[in-house]
């Protein structure tokens, strides 16, 4: 019995050893392969500098979306990246301390992670190699616009203040047109291959396209609509954004997020000024009180959200908590204008402006709530909502009032087949209806009241006319390829 335990003691520390000395092997391996451009390096750079080093916004001349324009040097003259040689690439010098000062880059945000910078270094001491697939190399920029060979499903439209421009999200781009849909006006392109939602300034001067590339990260552009210049581009989070607003001042942009946060920034630098995280999934749309002091926050996990701007504080659900009082997510909600302003006592005690929002989503339920609770709430109640309109077919993705607040337009969708309804906002009447038409992902209204303009899964835009559903206009946003 000695014998055989200590046989079987030895095969153990054999076998230790031998465990031991794969794992060291897979460890020097690891530390030992090089580091990849397009996998490793190319992350970095699309978080925390193209939003200010890109073709449509090239600050101090440099551009980093991709490796052979990494190499160039910008205005200072200096070679940005010297293969083999990182102590002599000035690329590394912006983004470590400078003595006692933090790094000059990322401007105005936060420095790189050590483990960051390191993996830069590394990459240039090996040699700076660049090993982006051909089949996956993207040329897509002011110089090189994107090629349809068939329309694009359309995810958001939005009329200018004045009523002169229709803007329409497009694949990498937003595409501005006329508002009668005469012609293409400009094409704004930038980072982001799905732009999931435009909204245009309170004062039409500039124009935020929320978006990203799925599962790397998301954007929020805001672009100049006159010079048609971006003016900054945020990224955030590892996927796309959803339901940018403004705030009615225009000091602030909300949007909500894939990563279950709602969130906003000011309008002028882009730095975040609210971080939300109430919410149980995906946030997809928001929308400002009139009187600029709290956000709403509608999501796939049935609920709308109220939060104080000020102290990023989650207040209350506006929308019932009781299990299946909503049948689904909320997709879409827009405030109530409000021509002539009144107070209300909320439960808190605090006089606050009354405000009313249209949500829908899942169910195909429009419903009318109150921004503020007046009563106490209880089990079970859904005291805040309004009133419930006709149900639609298939999910609502879209929800718009027109600028006096008197009716709201509202697209669905269900089996490929979508719906356009305008609805009286306070008797509940069906004013018009426009079907038999491709699902229905966005609608606006312009700002005459007369005209609601469609989009959706088929790629074409529709005029038509809000008191009768008559369609005005057809239009295809994007100038197609031939086959």
């Amino acid at each position: 019995m000695t014998v055989l335990r200590s046989l079987v003691a030895g095969f153990v520390l054999l076998a230790s050893t031998v465990a031991s000395v794969a794992d060291s092997s897979k460890n020097d391996e690891k530390s030992s392969a090089s580091i990849s451009y397009y996998r490793d390096v190319r992350r970095i750079f699309q978080q925390h500098c193209q939003g200010c080093h890109q073709p449509a916004r090239a600050m101090g001349g440099y551009v980093m979306t991709t490796h052979a324009a990494l190499m160039k040097p910008g205005d200072s003259g200096k070679a940005p990246i010297v293969p083999g040689q990182s102590g002599k690439s000035e690329l590394i010098a912006q983004v470590i301390p400078q003595g006692d000062k933090p790094p000059l880059m990322p401007k105005n945000r936060d420095a790189l992670s050590t483990a960051d910078v390191e993996l830069l270094r590394r990459w240039i001491d090996e040699g700076a190699k660049d090993d982006t697939p051909k089949s996956v190399q993207d040329l897509i920029d002011e110089k090189n616009p994107p090629k349809y060979r068939q329309l694009p499903v359309i995810t958001s439209i939005d009329y200018s203040p004045d009523g002169q421009l229709l803007a329409v999200a497009g694949y990498h781009e937003v595409l501005l047109h006329k508002a009668d849909g005469s012609g293409l006006v400009a094409r704004l392109i930038g980072l982001s291959e799905r732009i999931q939602s435009v909204a245009f300034s309170p004062d039409g001067k500039r124009l935020a396209a929320a978006g990203g590339s799925p599962a790397r990260f998301g954007e929020i552009q805001v672009w100049d609509v006159e010079k048609r210049r971006l003016l900054y581009s945020v990224s955030t989070t590892f996927d796309t954004l959803y339901g940018a607003s403004w705030s009615p001042d225009g000091k602030l942009i909300a949007f909500g997020c894939a990563d279950n946060t709602l969130r906003a920034i000011d309008a002028e630098t882009g730095k975040q000024v609210l971080f939300q995280g109430a919410h149980g999934d995906w946030v997809l749309g928001t929308v400002f009180s009139q009187d600029n002091e709290h956000l709403v926050s509608v999501s796939r996990d049935m609920s709308m959200k109220l939060t104080v701007v000020k102290t990023q504080r989650f207040v209350d659900n506006i929308t019932s908590i009781t299990p299946g009082a909503l049948k689904g997510g909320l997709l879409a909600v827009d405030r109530r204008p409000m021509p002539k302003p009144t107070k209300v006592k909320a439960v808190d005690g605090q006089e606050k402006l009354y405000d009313e929002l249209i949500v829908g989503g899942s169910d195909g339920t429009p419903r009318l709530y109150k921004m503020h609770r007046v009563v106490q709430r209880m089990i079970g109640d859904d005291a805040n909502k309004v009133r419930e309109y006709q149900r639609m077919p298939g999910r609502i993705f879209a929800l718009r009032f027109n600028k006096e607040g008197t009716f709201f337009v509202a697209g669905s969708s269900l089996d490929q087949q979508g719906e356009v309804r305008v609805y009286e906002t306070d008797s509940g009447k069906l004013l018009s209806k426009l079907d038999k038409i491709g699902s229905v992902y966005a609608v606006a209204v312009h700002p005459d009241g007369k005209t609601i303009a469609s989009a959706g899964l088929d790629g074409t835009i529709r005029l038509s006319e809000a008191a009768t559903g008559k369609v005005i206009r057809e239009f295809a946003p994007v100038p197609l390829e031939q086959n």
